[in-house]
């Protein structure tokens, strides 16, 4: 799938694949095995050559084993294959009567073959390690634009899933965090207008803004206004410096838990995909993007949409979806009905309402229904209020500190 490639951490970071590995994939109980293919060939070649006619000569297709080798194994071990290609090409071949042997041409031919093999490893293994090291950039990237969160915090558990659209790159424009402070609990969810490393830097210009004024500012209003001229400066220094940035803008949604009301919570809503409320009674919508999108305030006036405060039960859980899931699409053009699948597992498993298990049924959904083929960034988020457990406090006040 092309977007199996994307981040997932449901309430936990899971690791990439060591770089190692990934270079040799062919592996056993961690050794590698990829030697055993050209070692194959090789004896398949000689089996045959041996047991057939004299007119029927294929000791010259030796050549195809050091090749073989090139394209899994690594340097040192193509050459010996293509030494040992030599060897037996010279052993096989000499085991046939005069007129029937091959010759110098054709053992010239392997030893060229052999040697051209060990070039192609060489250019193999060089690029093999520049797109691990490509890889690692990319990683450290998202990383620090998406920060690993802790599955439980601040009278909070989450769970998300990021899928980027590009899976080479493995970042993209959506942006999550969660970030406790002294006035509060806040969440952020929120898709940048377009893709590729511009929309990387706009995500952590925002997420770098909500992060500082989400833990030091009271009323989320001001938290939005903050967001808002953090998305206008950053798109004034682009025009400054020539990037196409100038034009750029972003959806999302801010949200409040207040720090002594377990009964409700507070929504921004800036142009983004409505939250939806799962519960035991059913799926419902919270309130819809009502405002403009941030970068966009200044051609109403507006400086940011309404605060809108609605209920939101112990049981229920927040879950929270950038475009790439309600506009994921099938072999027939349909979107993919995410209302009606979450209301669907709930109502023959109780258990989906689990932050976890919600993201989990989104993020397959959204992937079978398409597929496996994205054409936008996919971020699906959920989180809900947890009862405090032994060791809340210690991590509240680790959640305080992030």
């Amino acid at each position: 799938m092309r977007a199996g490639a994307g981040r997932v951490s449901l309430g936990a970071v899971t690791d990439d694949a060591s770089p190692r590995r990934d270079a040799q994939p062919l592996r056993v109980r961690g050794r590698s095995i990829a030697w055993l293919l050209p070692l194959l060939l090789l004896a398949g070649i000689v089996l045959v050559d041996l047991n057939t006619s004299e007119r029927f000569r294929i000791v010259t297709w030796i050549v195809l084993v050091p090749g073989l080798a090139a394209s899994v194994c690594a340097v040192w071990t193509t050459a010996a294959f293509g030494v040992l290609s030599l060897v037996v090409y010279v052993a096989v071949d000499g085991a046939f009567p005069d007129e029937y042997r091959a010759g110098l041409a054709d053992f010239i031919l392997v030893a060229m073959g052999g040697a051209l093999a060990v070039l192609a490893c060489v250019l193999r293994v060089r690029h093999e390690h520049r797109m691990l090291h490509m890889r690692t950039i990319a990683e450290t990237t998202r990383r620090t634009v998406l920060r690993p969160l802790p599955r439980y915090g601040a009278g909070l558990e989450q769970a998300a899933a990021f899928l980027a659209a590009d899976s080479d790159a493995n970042v993209g424009g959506d942006f999550y965090d969660i970030q406790p402070g002294p006035h509060g609990t806040r969440v952020l969810v929120g898709d940048v207008q377009g893709k590729g490393l511009g929309a990387v830097e706009t995500a952590a210009a925002l997420l770098g803004t909500f992060r500082e004024a989400a833990y030091h500012e009271a009323d989320l209003t001001t938290v939005a206004r903050r967001l808002e001229i953090r998305m206008l400066r950053h798109r004034n220094l682009g025009a400054l410096l020539g990037d196409e940035v100038c034009d750029r803008f972003a959806t999302a949604v801010l949200v409040g838990f207040p720090l002594h009301d377990d009964g409700t919570v507070e929504i921004v809503n800036f142009g983004h995909e409505p939250p939806l409320a799962v519960g035991p009674g059913g799926v419902r919508q919270l309130p819809a993007g009502d405002g403009l999108p941030l970068g966009l305030g200044e051609f109403t006036g507006e400086s940011c949409p309404p605060v809108h405060r609605t209920p939101l039960a112990a049981t229920e859980t927040l879950l929270l979806v950038t475009d790439g899931v309600t506009e994921a699409r099938d072999a027939a053009g349909q979107f993919y009905p995410l209302v009606p699948e979450v209301t669907r597992a709930l109502a023959s498993d109780a258990r989906t309402v689990e932050p976890r298990r919600l993201v989990a049924l989104v993020r397959d959904g959204t992937l079978r229904h398409s597929g496996g083929h994205l054409t936008d960034d996919t971020t699906v988020f959920a989180v809900r209020r947890t009862e405090r457990r032994p060791g809340a406090q210690a991590e509240a006040r680790a959640g305080r500190n992030l």
